[in-house]
C-alpha cells in the first residue's frame, strides 16, 4: 500500500504579482516544484524567487526548461537541431542554477515542459539529450512511466521519477491528451482528486475513450496554472491524507 507520493507544480512562469502570489500559496502543499527557466517563461527574478521560497518551506527545486519558444509558452513541438536544442536547455540550466547559486538553494531534478516533454517520452533523440543533460548536471528526470526516456535512464544509471497528471485526461496510449482537444484539461476539482486519489493507489483511471488504465506514479502534477490550481491542491493534500497517504518529496 502506497503510504506517501510525492505532489509537484510547475511554478514561476508567470511574473503577474497574483500568479507569483499563487505559486507561493501552493507550496505550503507540495513537496516539489519545477521552475521554468527561460525557454518558455521566465527570468533570473522569477527564478530566484521561486527558490526563496522553495527553500524556505522545505519545497525540493527542479529544472523545468522547454523548447526555446516563448510566443508559443513552449506548448507546440519543433522541428529543431539536436545540437541547438541542447544548448538552449544547457542555457537554461546554466540560468537557473546562477539564480540558485545566488540564494543558496539546490536543484533536484529536471522535468521537461510542454510538447518537449511530450515529444520526449516517445523520441529516442529528444530522450537521448535529456538523459545526458540530466546526468552530467547530476539531476533526476521526471517523465512518465512506460516510456522511451524512462527506459534511457534507467540504462544510464540515472535516477528517474515516475510522473502522473491529476488535472489532465489520458489517452489509450497512456498519454497526455493534447490541449487542442476538448476534455484535455480537468477542469472540475472534484474530478481532478478522484483521478489523483486512483495514480496514488495505483489505481485504474478512465480514459478519454472511457478505457481503464493504471498509470505509475511516483510524484502526481497539478499545474499552477490551471483555474483553481490552488483549492485543487488544497483538495488533493487533504484527500491524501485521509487515505493515510503523506506528501513527500522521492527519495533519492
Amino acid at each position: 500500500m502506497t503510504t506517501a507520493i510525492d505532489l509537484n507544480a510547475d511554478l514561476g512562469e508567470d511574473d503577474s504579482p497574483e500568479a507569483m502570489a499563487r505559486d507561493v500559496a501552493i507550496m505550503d502543499i507540495i513537496s516539489s516544484c519545477n521552475i521554468a527557466c527561460g525557454g518558455h517563461a521566465g527570468s533570473a527574478e522569477t527564478m530566484r524567487a521561486m527558490l526563496v521560497a522553495a527553500k524556505a518551506k522545505g519545497v525540493s527545486a527542479g529544472s523545468h526548461p522547454s523548447y526555446p519558444d516563448r510566443e508559443n509558452f513552449g506548448r507546440k513541438s519543433m522541428e529543431i537541431d539536436p545540437a541547438h536544442l541542447a544548448n538552449s536547455l544547457l542555457e537554461q540550466l546554466a540560468a537557473i542554477n546562477a539564480a540558485a547559486s545566488a540564494v543558496q538553494a539546490e536543484i533536484t531534478h529536471l522535468k521537461p515542459h510542454g510538447a518537449l516533454y511530450n515529444d520526449a517520452q516517445d523520441n529516442e533523440v529528444l530522450a537521448d539529450i535529456l538523459v545526458e543533460i540530466a546526468r552530467a548536471e547530476k539531476l533526476a528526470l521526471v517523465g512518465m512511466a512506460d516510456s522511451i526516456i524512462q527506459r534511457k535512464a534507467k540504462k544510464s544509471g540515472l535516477r528517474f521519477i515516475a510522473e502522473a497528471f491529476i488535472d489532465r485526461q489520458y489517452s489509450e496510449r497512456c498519454r497526455l491528451v493534447p490541449r487542442t482537444e476538448a476534455g484535455a484539461v480537468i477542469g472540475d476539482d472534484a474530478a481532478r482528486v478522484e483521478q489523483g486519489l486512483a495514480l496514488a493507489r495505483g489505481e485504474p483511471i478512465a480514459t478519454a475513450g472511457n478505457q481503464s488504465k493504471i498509470i505509475a506514479a511516483e510524484t502526481l502534477c497539478l499545474h499552477s496554472d490551471s483555474d483553481g490550481a490552488l483549492a485543487t491542491a488544497t483538495s488533493m493534500k487533504l484527500a491524501l491524507e485521509l487515505e493515510g497517504i503523506s506528501i513527500a518529496a522521492p527519495s533519492a
